[in-house]
């Protein structure tokens, strides 16, 4: 699992649906067919509460909706959702996601080298922080944040997965990972108290949690509620997008024909001018690239835990125990998607994709636990891509091995490429 994590997590259908494996001492019960999948996460979600990674995650995330449980969970899921409707995400894209992937590279010149994966993490973090913070205060948290945020994600997984005593441990990234997160509790606080004390909805997402209110019973989130919640938002969503904007430059380079349908219909739809929202729809090609993007790196593992015992795909299983499913496994699986090692963005198309069973492709999970932020992910990847696509023509370094190394998703170990402008 350490050393060939992708290539483990790709051998498990071939056991059953359902299989054993040990973490350490720990066992887990790997669901891998989609049926199952969508069992675990959507139609029998109550029978579970989130898993150990989420418990070792939450001095961290707090009660936000990546660690919380039961009617706490739905009824922050209530209060959240409206922050990430579509309204409002257009509003994101047009206002945000392309003015900073437009300044972003604004310096480059022809020829430079880039170091494209870290380029992607400083962007998304600056969308994250802009979308998050309107306030002029916003400004010093996104500078906290773009040095906090890496040394999170860096050292999650690894904490998640090790013994109690490990965390106690002095080694340099226990150190770095508990600073960061002693930074960020000190930080996100001042704009939080700022904005409540403001009371009016400034166009960002802080505004809008501490306006929000259930419907069922009119109350709204505590400070506190609203920091767990944008930690989750700052973590979790900027990780994922920021790794699958590098692997979209690294695996279009790899195939001119690909990049050459991409640029393409970039050039046609825009004309050069500014990607927006509405362009989204008829930028078919890109999102099927998106999608494949999404297929080939996913994050690694969504785990559970039982409430009570349970019976999954005829294997029993106990109360407290470790259930989990990989979309790794799901998304490489050639029953579903046939040579699932090349990537081919036209297996998106409706025709093929309509054929798929449910719970095969889930980036980001299913069910009532599916990412509030998962439209919000895919627009900024497709604006991003496009707005950086219609200047410039990213081609790898002669001689640069790139390959995928664990963190909190599959990341490239590094990622420096050649910038060259299109026209």
């Amino acid at each position: 699992m350490l050393r060939r994590p992708l290539r483990f997590l790709s051998s498990l259908p071939a056991y059953g649906d359902v299989v054993k494996i040990y973490l350490g001492p720990l066992p887990v019960y790997m669901v891998t067919s989609p049926a199952l999948a969508l069992r675990l996460l959507a139609a029998d979600a109550d029978n579970y509460d989130k898993g150990i990674v989420f418990d070792k995650m939450r001095p961290l995330f707090g009660n936000g909706l990546a660690t919380s449980n039961g009617e706490f969970n739905k009824r922050q899921r209530r209060l959240v959702l409206p922050a990430f409707h579509r309204t409002r995400i257009a509003s994101y894209a047009e206002t945000t996601m392309t003015a900073l992937a437009a300044e972003s590279i604004s310096g480059w010149r022809a020829g430079q080298e880039v170091a494209v994966d870290e380029h992607m993490q400083n962007l998304v973090l600056g969308i994250a922080g802009r979308t998050l913070f309107a306030t002029e205060l916003g400004q010093d948290v996104l500078d906290e944040i773009q040095r906090c945020v890496p040394d999170l994600l860096d050292n999650v997984l690894i904490r998640a997965f090790s013994p109690k005593f490990v965390e106690r441990l002095p080694i340099p990234g226990n150190r770095r990972f508990d600073a960061a997160a002693a930074r960020l509790r000190d930080v996100i606080p001042r704009v939080v108290l700022a904005a409540r004390a403001a009371g009016t909805d400034h166009g960002d997402l802080v505004s809008m949690l501490l306006l929000a209110r259930d419907e069922e019973t009119g109350e709204g989130m505590t400070d506190e509620q609203v920091h767990d919640e944008v930690v989750t938002i700052l973590t979790t969503g900027a990780e994922t997008t920021a790794v699958a904007l590098a692997w979209f430059f690294h695996e279009i380079a790899q195939q001119p024909e690909i990049e050459r349908r991409f640029h393409a219909e970039i050039d046609q739809v825009l004309a050069g001018r500014a990607v927006t929202f509405a362009d989204l729809p008829r930028l078919e090609y890109t999102q099927r690239l998106v999608n494949e993007i999404l297929r080939r790196n996913p994050p690694l593992i969504l785990m559970r835990r039982t409430r009570a015992d349970v019976t999954m795909g005829g294997i029993d299983i106990p109360a407290g125990a470790e259930v989990a499913v990989s979309q790794h496994t799901l998304h490489r699986d050639p029953r579903w998607f046939p040579d699932p090692d090349r990537f081919d963005p036209d297996r998106w198309l409706p025709a093929r994709a309509e054929k798929l069973p449910r719970g095969a492709f889930i980036p980001f999970g299913a069910g009532a636990r599916l990412c509030p932020g998962h439209l919000f992910a895919q627009t900024e990847i497709a604006v991003v891509a496009a707005t950086i696509a219609a200047r410039w023509r990213l081609v790898p370094v002669p001689g640069a091995k790139v390959k995928p190394r664990l963190a909190a998703t599959m990341q490239p170990n590094r990622l420096p490429m050649t910038v060259l402008p299109r026209h």
